[in-house]
């Protein structure tokens, strides 16, 4: 939509002040002004816009994109991955189970009537109640002591009452004091179902801690590898739920802004998260005795997320540019909205955007292209060769081995443009599989006969431009560092 003759017009993917937002429409993506009164105003951009977008319209697509990129990172065995992927129930320490949470399930189900906040499944209504202590907070952050000084029980009571009923709460009126409301925001995760983090995610938090640097000769250290703890993280949070998502980007801003006062509150990050760890990350129902050893790696890697919580809910560049190749790199239009937009008298201005496109089925681009993908599997053999000696290495190695005159650098790759494709995508897909476990047979079939291009399926032509992109931009920045 847009409006002509000088004011404003809003690109595929934008809103307009006022207009409710969508689920998949998280923040306008980009605004083109033709006002020259109007230019020095910020410009609203999103560039997690396709990653939300896709996430929201092909779910399944999305997860096994962010699934494939996690497990290059954390070595997951089979059953901790079918757990990630929601396949199995998680098994928790002390023999933990989802089963054997049903009783706490059973008593929430009794308590949860009309505006229940405390003891129910995250909702989209609790995190509004519980985001009025989350900004309360945030104006007390100089309390000492905050959130390790408990409040008065009777005034939690009533605090906890108002906000399962919906009552209208007026926090700054000095009734309740910052520890009353602290403690009432740790009650609350405290009484989830499950903790904020989910049941199905504690394994891969576990490994996510033990990611250490390498010595010169390949040998572990004992020294955190922050940026990769970081990439994992960042993916793992984006196949959370998305209530579970929202309330922990709060809480970690939270933290964070309360331990950057610890010279007046006296609560470090690592304080702050031995607080909260065993509400958000310890699975429910077990005890200190039952973590054993685990209860450090949990305890340090909340204070991680804490001190690192600014950098967490952004998007890896690579899956950002998988996301946007799905989209635009397609003749297809993403939904009607985007076909609305197009076919309307004011979108002139995004003609270029049209011949864009049209110049990606060019022949010429698609043999440069096609010549990047080559360098980027070259690349990517380098990176599998620097991997530490593992299992996963073994079996990328055969594979390398099987496709040497193709893949192996050095190697001369120029072939015809069909054959060129037709391997590229092979190998991808080989990888793939091979990471996550699934059968190759259908790969055996494609050596045969060469599909045609308007026969394949567009997910996957998007899948293979993303882990080529992927590779890419691992490349670089691994060079980088």
């Amino acid at each position: 939509m847009g409006r002509r003759g000088g004011r404003y017009e809003m690109a595929a993917g934008a809103r307009a002040p006022g207009e409710r937002r969508g689920g998949s429409d998280a923040i306008c993506n980009f605004v083109i002004c033709n006002d020259s009164s109007l230019r020095s105003q910020p410009i609203i951009f999103n560039p997690d816009f396709f990653v939300e977008k896709l996430r929201h319209e092909k779910p399944e697509v999305f997860t096994e994109l962010v699934v494939s990129n996690i497990t290059r990172l954390i070595d997951l065995p089979g059953a901790e991955l079918a757990q990630l992927m929601g396949e199995e129930d998680p098994k928790l320490p002390g023999g933990n189970s989802i089963a054997s949470g049903f009783l706490r399930s059973l008593m929430s189900l009794k308590r949860k009537e009309k505006g229940v906040v405390f003891g129910s499944p995250l909702t989209e209504e609790g995190i509004a109640q519980v985001s009025q202590l989350i900004e309360y907070l945030h104006k007390h952050l100089r309390a000492e002591g905050l959130f390790r000084v408990p409040g008065n029980s009777i005034r939690q009571q009533i605090l906890k009452d108002a906000l399962n009923s919906g009552t209208d709460i007026d926090l700054d009126s000095g009734e309740f004091h910052s520890n009353d409301v602290a403690t009432l925001l740790k009650m609350f995760l405290g009484e989830l179902p499950e903790p904020l983090l989910t049941h199905k995610h504690f394994h891969a938090h576990l490994k996510i801690a033990d990611l250490t640097l390498f010595d010169e000769k390949g040998n572990k250290t004992s020294t955190p590898d922050k940026e990769r703890q970081i990439e994992a993280l960042q993916l793992l949070f984006l196949i959370l739920p998305a209530p579970n998502r929202s309330l922990l980007k709060l809480l970690l801003d939270l933290l964070y802004q309360t331990a950057k006062k610890q010279d007046k509150n006296k609560m470090s990050a690592h304080n702050l998260a031995l607080m909260f760890a065993p509400h958000i990350l310890w699975p429910r129902n077990v005890t200190a005795n039952d973590l054993q050893e685990n209860i450090t790696k949990l305890n340090n890697g909340v204070t991680f997320m804490i001190k690192h919580s600014q950098k967490l809910f952004k998007a890896p560049a690579y899956i950002r540019e998988c996301a946007r190749l799905h989209y635009l790199g397609s003749r297809a239009h993403a939904s009607k909205d985007d076909l609305d937009l197009l076919t309307s008298p004011s979108s002139k201005e995004l003609q270029p955007l049209k011949s864009q496109k049209r110049s990606r089925l060019d022949p010429c681009h698609q043999e440069e292209t096609q010549q990047r993908t080559e360098d980027a599997l070259k690349e990517l053999f380098r990176h599998v060769h620097n991997m530490p000696d593992s299992a996963k290495k073994k079996k990328l190695i055969r594979q390398f081995n099987k496709h040497p005159t193709a893949l192996t650098p050095g190697a001369d790759v120029r072939t015809p443009p069909a054959q060129r494709r037709t391997r590229s995508r092979s190998f991808s897909g080989l990888i793939k599989r091979k990471v996550l476990g699934t059968p190759v047979i259908m790969e055996r079939k494609s050596r045969d006969v060469t599909p045609e291009p308007e026969r394949a399926s567009k997910e996957n032509i998007h899948l293979d431009s993303c882990r080529r992109v992927r590779a890419r931009l691992l490349s670089k920045e691994s060079s980088s560092l």
